[in-house]
């Protein structure tokens, strides 16, 4: 056991990460890291990375695994799919360790400067991973490679050399152990990309400042339409020599064609180029290298480094990592009786703090969404909201356990709106970009879920507003439609039911910002606005589905299909149960509460076939369990929906078996992406016993505890304690619960109960206890 003193910080405007409340506490912990296993992900999908960074930082250094382009021969490359973080664990090729990754997401970016050390003949390009010798790629073995968070390390058979990773917020560190050689390199390649296509770099611009220090940045265009990122990079040893090659078609090169520039040229630009560092090295030596980032300039970049890392002890920079994240997994202690499980708590723990980052200099100066350079004043920036997956359980999650970053967070939203030439919150966004993926606008599901919970101190009316605003840009995504029929039609707008549903549950939203701001009209006409989703509800069929513009249903429906059928990654027969906000009156139109099990029961037990499911690649056979897809977001609540009906039992069998058998402590331990956290973040919530179906709420639903004893350390110094009586395999049954001692009547939890602190007991036994 080792001894650790939590801080209750604040952030200042300037000085975001100095400690300004020096109240503490001495609390006991184990060494959580060691519970973690950054491997695992999925199969065959876009995998989390198992590199090295800290708890929500900017670097995220890591291993990639292969070369993919986003398109061959003009059509889609499926394989680049599995490479979304960069890493596959079925792969035996290391092409390099890059320092930008996103964890788990259905689509990508990111996959910026790509260092890999070699030895020998000098090589520039990657090369086929079917081909050894054929690039600088190396083959490696999972026997000669460990991944912890904060550390990651591996053996390059290829060169025999030793890499080792770790990270600061800003700051890539690489060990390199080098056997002796006059030939050993340490490439840099600004060429590689993740989703990479040939017009995907715009420029880059590198800058060899002494022979150990080089600057330069560059930009890129994909997901994100424009983005820059700028560097600083250092080496412990000065290089012998230097150089790089382009990879472009130049029509003009000015005066620029006296030089050679490929070699000891300090100067290097071009759309696509990869350079290169030499040094004589002994057997074993080690040769270290700092990258710092930055968005906003290579100046900021090195203030970062000079900031983060003044030193060259890689074991200092890696034990202070893991410290941070000691600090964060601490934030829940779990006792839990098989040890897989544990393993895979906190390891889901653990994926919850990867994103979003932090997305500004030690000096608080960031890119904004206009591209220019803004200062953050009173709050940390972050970027990558991932928030069609994330507001369902990750950001309610971090209003129990990360109450201050999730102000910083919102915070970062509503800069977001402010910097919109749309005047829209975020919908999907990164590095100053929005990439307009998936639907709905649930930014205001975020602000809403903290306000209700008093996690946030933004103005309550800048926050409507910014609302409303995004509620109604009518070219977004149908709400013109939306607006003007209350419904989105499927001939105006595809996806259009799963449209309709978000939309009406964000405007239930909203409403709870307006009356929390004191605008009751503008609560009255949002809430009527939440009442939306019962126009596309067809009560001959009993589901959801989509209608056109002129009010009739669209003629050829299947509640079963995946395709064409007015629903985005699910069907009419589990995203059609997406009324959170008021589900009392969903069950009421689809039978009530004796006939509503039935409904549920059939997602479960009735088996999607193949040809409902075939083109969608983020929804696999892992992750399904009948017409239950675990694997995609939509249905993550609806487990719980039992609850509101006559069989709440039936909550705590599904929710059981699917924490048993969707997640595993494996490197295929994930039935489908974690989706930047959400994920596991529903496994962090169900094992704990409760779950926000209603995110905007104050309310939890109950579920079935699978730890036997977890401590929520809270930011207010009190502790929230969820304990079992009577926990086993078979007792998954909640017989009653016990709030200090007195008896909870119901199966909602709220909010205000877990922060004032105390002790929730769960009564289980082996048989359902009927009554709600």
């Amino acid at each position: 056991m080792t001894t650790l003193v939590l801080l209750s910080i604040s952030f200042s405007c300037k000085q975001k990460e100095a400690v300004s409340d020096l109240k503490a506490e001495t609390r006991t912990h184990d060494d959580f890291i060691q519970y973690v296993n950054p491997m695992v992900g999925t199969k065959n999908m876009g995998h989390t990375f198992p590199g090295a960074t800290s708890p929500f930082g900017m670097v995220q250094l890591s291993p990639q695994t292969n070369n993919q382009p986003y398109a061959i021969g003009g059509r889609y490359n499926k394989r680049t799919y599995e490479y979304c973080s960069g890493y596959q664990y079925a792969d035996s090729t290391i092409f390099g360790f890059g320092h930008t990754h996103f964890s788990g997401t259905g689509h990508s970016d990111l996959g910026d400067l790509v260092i890999m050390p070699t030895v020998g003949k000098l090589q520039l390009q990657p090369g086929d991973a079917s081909e050894p010798n054929s690039g600088y790629h190396s083959k490696f073995s999972h026997e000669n490679e460990q991944a912890v968070p904060g550390y990651y390390k591996v053996k390059l058979e290829d060169y025999n050399v030793l890499a080792e990773l770790t990270a600061t917020d800003r700051v890539g560190l690489h060990q390199y152990t080098f056997p002796k050689s006059n030939s050993s390199h340490i490439v840099l390649d600004l060429v590689s990309n993740i989703y990479h296509h040939k017009d995907k770099n715009v420029w880059t611009f590198v800058r060899v400042e002494n022979d150990s220090l080089v600057t330069g940045y560059r930009q890129t265009t994909g997901w994100a339409r424009t983005r820059k990122v700028f560097f600083a990079m250092k080496f412990s040893k000065p290089f012998q020599s230097y150089g790089h090659k382009k990879y472009d078609t130049i029509q003009y090169g000015g005066f620029y064609r006296r030089f050679n520039e490929e070699k000891n040229f300090p100067e290097m630009a071009g759309k696509n180029l990869r350079a290169y560092f030499t040094f004589n090295t002994d057997e074993n030596e080690k040769i270290k290298v700092k990258m710092a980032l930055s968005s906003v300039s290579t100046r900021g970049a090195l203030k970062n480094m000079e900031a983060e890392i003044t030193h060259w002890d890689f074991d200092q920079t890696k034990k202070e990592t893991q410290d941070k994240w000691n600090r964060e997994l601490s934030k829940i202690v779990a006792e839990i009786e098989s040890p897989e499980q544990k393993e895979t708590f906190y390891t889901a723990l653990y994926h919850t703090m990867l994103s979003p980052i932090i997305y500004e200099d030690v000096d608080g100066r960031y890119r904004g969404l206009d591209q220019n350079i803004h200062e953050s004043d009173g709050f940390q920036n972050y970027t990558i909201f991932s928030l069609w997956d994330t507001y369902r359980a990750l950001h309610p999650l971090f209003n129990i356990i990360q109450p201050q970053r999730s102000n910083d967070m919102i915070k970062s939203m509503l800069a977001h709106h402010d910097q919109s030439v749309h005047k829209m919150l975020p919908i999907w966004s990164h590095y100053a970009n929005e990439n307009w993926c998936m639907i709905g606008y649930h930014s205001v599901s975020v602000i809403a879920d903290a306000i209700v919970k008093g996690t946030t101190d933004i103005d309550l009316l800048r926050a409507f507003h910014a609302s409303k605003n995004t509620s109604t840009v009518g070219y977004f995504d149908g709400i013109d439609s939306y607006m003007a029929l209350g419904y989105v039609p499927e001939d105006k707008s595809t996806s259009s039911v799963s449209k309709t549903l978000e939309f009406a549950y964000d405007d239930w939203c909203i409403a709870q910002i307006a009356q929390r701001a004191g605008n009751k009209d503008a609560h009255k006409y949002y809430m009527a606005r939440s009442n939306n989703y019962a126009k596309v509800f067809d009560s001959k069929s009993n589901y959801m589905r989509p209608k056109l513009s002129d009010g009739t249903w669209r003629k050829k429906f299947n509640p079963f299909d995946t395709h064409g059928q007015g629903f985005i990654e699910g069907n009419a027969l589990n995203y059609g149960l997406y009324v959170p906000h008021d589900i009392d009156k969903m069950v009421e139109m689809m039978g009530g509460r004796k006939e509503f099990p039935n409904h549920l029961d059939k997602i479960f037990t009735t088996e999607i076939e193949d040809r409902y499911i075939e083109k969608n690649e983020d929804i696999t056979r892992d992750g399904i369990i009948g017409n239950y897809v675990h694997g995609n977001e939509p249905g993550h609540h609806i487990p719980y929906l039992y609850n509101w009906t006559d069989s709440p039992w039936k909550t705590q069998e599904r929710v059981r078996m699917i924490l048993d058998t969707m997640y595993s402590n494996k490197e295929d331990g994930l039935c489908g992406n974690d989706d930047a956290g959400q994920m596991s973040a529903w496994y962090v919530f169900s094992s704990l016993g409760f779950y926000p179906v209603l995110p905007g709420s104050d309310e939890y639903a109950i579920g079935s505890p699978m730890v036997n004893r977890a401590t929520i350390r809270l930011d207010n110094g009190k502790e929230f304690v969820i304990e079992t009586k009577n926990q086993g395999k078979e007792n998954i049954y909640v017989q009653k619960m016990e709030l200090n001692g007195v008896e909870l009547k119901g199966l909602k939890l709220r909010h205000g109960q877990i922060v004032e602190g105390g002790i929730l007991t769960f009564h289980m036994g082996k048989e359902p206890k009927i009554s709600n």
